[in-house]
């Protein structure tokens, strides 16, 4: 079933090193209107966020990744080959990582009082993320990691721990959509995809499973830190 009127146009962006700074300039035009930001992203070389009600996404193409030298899944890869990736677009074509950290830090959607970041099952896509802003290594302990994701990140949903309050949900993002009978547009394993079944599958979830606000929800990735009842050192 549709979260949207058949009228509504779905449009995912792709974003190039040609259009970066033109598609960032978008963004920080409509960030204090459309607060919500879903993210995932496609190890290697594919990032996308940004969740409004107009249905507008961004799927970034990075160019770091090279399969001729890089260390990579045989698996991983082929798959995203056959989800439609061109590696050797993105080498030529492909956004620097570093030029995309200096543009999203100045978009105001990191370091943000009022936005809301939306997730699944997301450890990963936050370090990979934290380092692309800061350009450093990641904290050696869990707790420096939490420390630097709730100061970029002040309110995050992880749409896997807030399944575990919902009795009957289980699975990945794609099972959770049938449960929830929320419809993929787009290809999948495409980041851009990915990111618009979560904004999706997050909003059903809100509707029908929780009558209370979700800030005591907000902080925790799935697995790791207070979700496992760890110590995060």
């Amino acid at each position: 079933m549709s979260l949207l009127p058949k009228s509504v146009l779905i449009q995912i962006r792709e974003v190039w090193a040609d259009n970066l700074d033109q598609e960032f300039a978008l963004i920080r035009d409509i960030v204090d209107a459309y607060p919500y930001i879903a993210m995932d992203t496609e190890f290697p070389g594919k990032f996308a966020h940004l969740w409004n009600r107009q249905v507008l996404h961004w799927q970034f193409n990075f160019q770091e990744f090279n399969p001729n030298e890089d260390l990579f899944a045989n698996d991983s890869i082929e798959l995203l080959r056959q989800s439609g990736v061109d590696f050797s677009k993105n080498i030529e074509k492909g956004i620097e990582a570093k030029r995309f950290g200096e543009l999203l830090m100045s978009s105001g959607i990191v370091l943000n009082d009022n936005g809301y970041w939306v997730t699944f099952h997301s450890g990963y896509d936050f370090g990979y993320l934290l380092k692309l802003l800061t350009c450093q290594s990641l904290p050696d302990t869990q707790e420096g990691f939490f420390t630097m994701i709730h100061v970029y990140f002040l309110v995050l949903y992880d749409i896997k721990h807030l399944m575990k309050f919902c009795n009957s949900l289980h699975g990945g993002l794609n099972k959770l959509a049938e449960l929830l009978e929320v419809e993929r547009v787009g290809v999948c394993h495409q980041a851009g995809s990915e990111n618009l079944l979560t904004s999706f599958a997050f909003r059903k979830l809100k509707e029908n499973f929780f009558s209370v606000p979700l800030e005591k929800y907000s902080g925790v990735l799935y697995g790791l830190g207070v979700e496992n009842r760890q110590n995060t050192n």
